[in-house]
């Protein structure tokens, strides 16, 4: 689903994003709701940014990566987390490219994430490149997302990677 969001873009840069877990629900500019297998999962666009809610049986997660005031955790490049029955690992990077190429990244990922039955982008008015798009899946057991945060005046593309899936217990 592709969607403009009604709000101003504002020059937000790639460095402002911050992660957290455990954050009660954002107000969102757009919202897809999913079931995958099992698994509630809501894909939350905030403007620049993202939240996503997953519920299911072995608990609740709430991950957010936006830009938030007074925010000590700055975004990492990995983490690898439990929580409740689930083991959470995100990574993230930043992919600097030239006017061109981002133009042309920008256009491939909104068409690969608007005709996704399990995508969510939203655009800004006024900034043809300006967009957060998010993708979700399950796959062998495991909850995914993708989600992409695009920064056009600096060239910036925040690429994010998440996986959720049931902990395992070791033998005994």
């Amino acid at each position: 689903m592709l969607t403009t969001l009604k709000t101003s873009y504002t020059d937000t840069r790639a460095a402002d994003l911050a992660w957290a877990l455990g954050r009660e629900a954002l107000p969102a500019l757009a919202v897809l709701d999913l079931e995958l297998s099992g698994a509630s999962l809501q894909l939350r666009l905030l403007g620049a940014s993202h939240q996503v809610l997953l519920d299911s049986e072995q608990g609740r997660c709430s991950e957010t990566v936006a830009c938030m005031p007074g925010s000590s955790t700055p975004l990492p490049l990995g983490v690898a987390k439990r929580i409740g029955g689930w083991e959470y690992e995100f990574a993230a990077r930043v992919e600097t490219l030239s006017k061109g190429s981002f133009a042309g990244r920008a256009q491939e990922l909104l068409a690969l994430v608007a005709d996704h039955p399990n995508g969510l982008a939203g655009t800004f008015p006024g900034s043809p490149h300006a967009f957060t798009a998010m993708l979700a899946q399950r796959h062998e057991g495991q909850v995914r997302w993708r989600t992409w945060h695009a920064y056009p005046q600096e060239g910036q593309l925040v690429v994010t990677r998440t996986s959720v899936g049931v902990r395992m217990h070791a033998p005994l």
